[in-house]
């Protein structure tokens, strides 16, 4: 009983999708008639995810100032999952340009419904990152197409109001309530998801008929076999490097709880308290497990990266958009790492994700319901990755503060 109260939500999001695809499936063209209902679910996910960025980006960095032993645990932080996000990003786009999921999926139904892929040929390159990263006026930053500056402002007055001490307090806690006043609001409308996406996913399929579900069930393979090499080839890795022979032992010895509490409650928010009980018998230090997993369930999502770039790699086949230019190629793994530091700590990931891709490659908004199809069914074992990674990441960067030979002078101390 306790495994299905923490599961509740993600079988209602798949049972929703399901009876939407069958749905879709029997009733055909007729089943746009449900359309307007997941219309409505994503316009409301859409007024609250600007918001949700701004506050919690903001949030976050404004109080960073009670986080500190010192400015090189927060540096060392940031270079570890920085790393961490990137050998994701490359692994899963490998996996893609091995195996596409897509590759053999008609969608061309789907693209006459929709506006043609952004073209930005023409365009200087200091003219694209320009447009990518800022905006010419402040009211543009709170619209959906402007999620990468309005992540660059939150930054900056998140930076601004830590710095500011006890005069930018009041502005330090109003963005720390705003926060939990739109998480809040975030889950009272996710309880619609289930209704919202199965309507829209009757729709879709209805649209374009059964073969479309082909291409998610062959991303659900393809994201199973990544999760496979990157918990036990990735973290293996990142617990080596930690403290060698004796950090793999330890690391294993240690995750299955934090693994098992991810898989059953499939949110990142909720492994916290296991993943800081599992930290702290390894022998990380309270200062750096209190930092590195609150953070991480936030700010850094091995697994959600894997999955931007599923969801990347959907679009650029949808519209046969090159995948061998090295700049897309840094587009679509510099992105991904953004998907996972933006991705909530809450199950599905509140299609923040999905709209940041859409946004930054100028895709339709309509497209953020398809989508977000991927992250409910990957979402289990995405949240593993996220979870899991925490806890290793916590392990490299108390040797890289501590010293290499940390985890034997615990030892020592022990014994």
């Amino acid at each position: 009983m306790k495994i299905l109260r923490h599961y509740g939500f993600t079988i209602c999001l798949l049972l929703g999708i399901i009876l939407g695809g069958l749905s879709g499936i029997v009733f055909g063209e007729k089943a746009a008639i449900v359309q307007p209902i997941g219309d409505l679910f994503l316009n409301l996910m859409f007024v609250v995810i600007v918001p949700l960025v701004f506050l919690s980006i903001s949030s976050s960095i404004a109080e960073m100032k009670q986080m500190a032993r010192l400015g090189k645990i927060m540096g060392t932080v940031f270079a570890v999952f920085l790393s961490t996000a990137l050998i994701a990003a490359v692994i899963a786009f490998i996996g893609t340009q091995i195996y596409n999921p897509f590759q053999n999926v008609d969608v061309s139904t789907l693209i006459a419904h929709l506006p043609p892929a952004p073209d930005s040929h023409g365009k200087s390159l200091g003219e694209i990152i320009v447009n990518t990263f800022t905006v010419p006026d402040f009211l543009q930053l709170f619209t959906k197409s402007s999620l990468l500056p309005l992540i660059v402002f939150s930054v900056l007055l998140g930076l601004a109001t830590s710095m500011s001490g006890e005069k930018g307090q009041p502005i330090a806690n109003f963005l720390t309530s705003g926060t939990v006043v739109i998480l809040r609001m975030v889950k009272i409308i996710m309880y619609a998801a289930p209704v919202g996406l199965g309507c829209y996913f009757a729709a879709t399929v209805g649209h374009l008929g059964p073969q479309i579900i082909n291409g998610y069930l062959n991303a659900f393979l393809l994201y199973l076999i990544l999760t496979v090499i990157y918990f036990f080839g990735a973290n293996t890795l990142y617990a080596f490097v930690a403290g060698g022979k004796l950090g793999v032992k330890v690391f294993w010895s240690n995750v299955l709880t934090p693994a098992i509490t991810a898989v059953a409650t499939s949110s990142s928010a909720a492994c916290i308290p296991a993943n800081l009980i599992a930290t702290k018998k390894m022998g990380v230090p309270h200062d750096i497990a209190e930092t590195v997993i609150p953070l991480g369930a936030n700010t850094h999502k091995d697994g959600s990266v894997i999955g931007g770039i599923i969801k990347i790699v959907f679009l650029f086949t949808l519209f046969h958009k090159d995948m061998s230019d090295p700049m897309n190629i840094a587009a679509i793994i510099s992105v991904a790492f953004l998907v996972g530091a933006v991705m909530g700590a809450i199950p599905s990931g509140g299609m923040t994700g999905e709209l940041m891709i859409c946004s930054v490659f100028g895709f339709s908004s309509e497209l953020v319901g398809t989508i977000m199809i991927i992250s409910t069914i990957i979402d289990v074992p995405a949240t593993l990755l996220n979870s899991t990674g925490n806890t290793v990441c916590a392990m490299m960067v108390t040797r890289f503060v501590e010293g290499k030979d940390w985890l034997k002078r615990k030892a020592c101390m022990q014994g």
